[in-house]
This record gives C-alpha cells, sequence and structure tokens, in this order.
C-alpha cells in the first residue's frame, strides 16, 4: 500500500522523513496521558519515540524506513492489521489523510490517536466528510512555528513557516471536537 502512495518531488525525501520537534511531543505530554505502551508507527530516528520514553512511556517504534531507532526490521504501516495501543506519530504528509483512515480503522475502541498534522489539515471535502464520521476530540495548534526538520537535519532547517497542530482521536468519540492553544 505505502508504495502506490509515494509522489516523487525533487524537493522533498522520498519517504516524507520531516523528523518532529522535540517542542512539539513535550507540549503534547504537558497535556494528554497515553497508555503505558504507545505505538509510533513512522518513528523515524526517535524523535517523538525518545521523548515518551523519557516520560515514562514504553514505546513500540517501527516504520517504513530504518534510521537507527525502533524495530531493526521495516514494517510498513499500511500492512498493520490490528492495534490496541495508543498511537503517537508525525505520519509522512503525502499520505497523512490515509495514515489516518488506517489509524482509526485497525485500533480498539478507546484507543487514543495523535497525529502532528499541518494545520491546513482541517480543510477539504474528503476531511469533512472524515471529520464527520470520526470527529477529532481535540485539536491543540501551536500559535508558535514548530520546526520538523528535513531529513532530521535541524542544522540546516531551522525555522518554518509552516502551522502545526496535534489532531487526537479517541476511537469511539462521536461528541464535539475542543479546540486548544498551545503557546
Amino acid at each position: 500500500m505505502f508504495d502506490t502512495l509515494i509522489k516523487f518531488d525533487k524537493d522533498r525525501d522520498v519517504l516524507d522523513f520531516y523528523a518532529t520537534d522535540k517542542r512539539a511531543i513535550v507540549e503534547l505530554l504537558r497535556r494528554e496521558k497515553f497508555k503505558t505502551t504507545v505505538y509510533e508507527p513512522a518513528c523515524g530516528q526517535g524523535h517523538i519515540g525518545k521523548v515518551l520514553e523519557e516520560n515514562g512511556y514504553r514505546v513500540k517504534a517501527t516504520d517504513i524506513y530504518y534510521r537507527d531507532y525502533g524495530e531493526k526490521k521495516e514494517v510498513d504501516f499500511f500492512t498493520v492489521k490490528e492495534n490496541t495501543l495508543d498511537i503517537v506519530t508525525n505520519p509522512p504528509y503525502f499520505c497523512a489523510g490515509e495514515f489516518l483512515r488506517h489509524a482509526l480503522k485497525i485500533s480498539k475502541e478507546g484507543v487514543k490517536i495523535a497525529m502532528l498534522f499541518r494545520l491546513a489539515f482541517l480543510e477539504g471535502q474528503s476531511r469533512y466528510e472524515l471529520f464527520k464520521k470520526y470527529p477529532p476530540k481535540k485539536v491543540y495548534v501551536f500559535s508558535k512555528r514548530l520546526n520538523c526538520a528535513k531529513n532530521g537535519d535541524f542544522e540546516k532547517y531551522k525555522s518554518s513557516a509552516i502551522a502545526f497542530a496535534w489532531f487526537l482521536w479517541e476511537v469511539g468519540y462521536t461528541g464535539s471536537t475542543e479546540l486548544k492553544w498551545i503557546r
């Protein structure tokens, strides 16, 4: 499945690896608690997983491409058939919607799914239908920009003009979405 989603753009990493700013996960953990073991299915070099571990969580970390963190075998998230763990991840942008749909499909009732998306993920007709069917429980908007560095190179990519937010689902939740800000 993953192979059919890959679209090549000379300015982007082939597998869309943009490492997560540490501040993103620190701020999420100030606001949310997760199960003891958390699943990070797009773990990259461990920018999210390592912060989770520092905060007492065990992390099941996988990725389509092994980058010296997590399970040493390459795992295509789209081949995972069932999930009972809370998910915290920054999925590849080019397949963010599909990544979310798959997480919702395979996860059991009550599982929390936290995904870091561009704020613009709120837009679009197909996502409107997705949000109507599976409303996020909370959206945490960053008022200060985060830096998600291409290929994990934070020295080279020091700033960003992109607005990000944590989108949080709880499988089975059907209420209204709560919008909050992170300063």
